[in-house]
């Protein structure tokens, strides 16, 4: 099984680069769910000076969220008040003020590249808070957050008494990636069975039908190509600041993780396809009859061609 990174991998090989060497640079680049970023340095003349911007689709529900709280506190002075023109946030970076060269850099430059994983934790770490709020009064919801990261996928979190639940809208715009997102997501039901993963979240699959927490929700998908998953969080996976973060870090990247695992099987059944189609085709070769071909001579010693 492979894990998707939570972190830019480009944002921290550059930074990384820049901060032994320093030079000017302008790189643009894009992440998944259409997330731009841009790694530049205003002035030239300044090469230690880098400007590290990023633009979201869901940037005002995030705001909404308490975004903003998750900067300050994550990268203090760094948060430019006035992003640069056409993203959404950016951080001013001085390469002379990086901690020295070991593990204390490593760890800076990667929580720099983890500027979308940490954006998208707004509404998950608000929705912790409203937990143990709504568990001290005994009852109640929290307030339905809805992510609209992608044109027409969106991630719902709501808190209630006890526990959070996350949703997943999904689209599959193949029946084969239908058939393959049917099967992983039926692996993850099963798999909680198991008596060595029963701590792990309850995991829910629909397809067309959305979940009972959001079908009051006007203008909802109702076609095939839809589908929804459903993560129940329970206390004790968010209870421990440790925990809570791993557990925003990987469900976050669920729907990344799952797409990426029905394309790299598609490619997986497409190259055994190729080769067994191979394999039939030199069996088919071996069985060919060779003409024979040469001269023969009768017995009055004419000559007579079998070609």
């Amino acid at each position: 099984m492979i894990l998707l990174e939570p972190h830019n991998y480009i944002i921290q090989t550059t930074l990384a680069e820049k901060a032994s060497q320093p030079s000017a640079l302008d790189v643009q680049f894009v992440d998944f769910d259409g997330v731009r970023f841009r790694l530049t340095t205003p002035d030239r003349k300044v090469p230690t000076a880098l400007v590290l911007s990023m633009s979201i689709g869901c940037w005002e529900e995030l705001v909404r969220y308490g975004v903003l709280d998750i900067f300050k506190r994550e990268y203090g002075s760094a948060l430019r008040a006035e992003p640069e023109f056409g993203y959404n946030v950016s951080l001013d970076l001085n390469l002379e003020q990086f901690p020295p060269e070991g593990e204390q850099r490593d760890a800076y430059i990667k929580s720099l590249a983890m500027l979308k994983r940490n954006a998208l934790a707004a509404p998950f770490e608000r929705s912790f808070q409203a937990q143990r709020q709504l568990e001290a009064a005994g009852s109640g919801q929290g307030e339905l957050m809805a992510l609209h990261y992608r044109d027409e996928e969106v991630i719902y979190v709501q808190a209630a008494a006890d526990r959070v639940t996350v949703i997943f809208s999904t689209m599959f715009r193949e029946e084969t990636d239908r058939v393959f997102g049917k099967v992983f997501l039926q692996e993850f039901v099963d798999a909680r069975r198991l008596p060595t993963i029963q701590s792990a979240p309850q995991v829910l699959y629909t397809t067309r039908v959305p979940p009972l927490e959001i079908r009051h929700l006007q203008g909802l998908n109702d076609t095939e190509d839809v589908g929804y998953v459903t993560f129940v969080l329970f206390p004790r996976h968010f209870a421990k600041p440790d925990v809570a973060e791993a557990t925003i870090t990987h469900i976050q990247l669920f729907r990344d993780y799952l797409h990426y695992h029905i394309k790299c099987s598609k490619a997986y059944m497409h190259s055994r396809m190729r080769y067994r189609v191979s394999e039939f085709q030199k069996v088919l070769n071996r069985a060919k009859t060779e003409a024979a071909v040469g001269d023969r001579k009768t017995v009055s010693g004419r000559t007579m061609s079998t070609r």
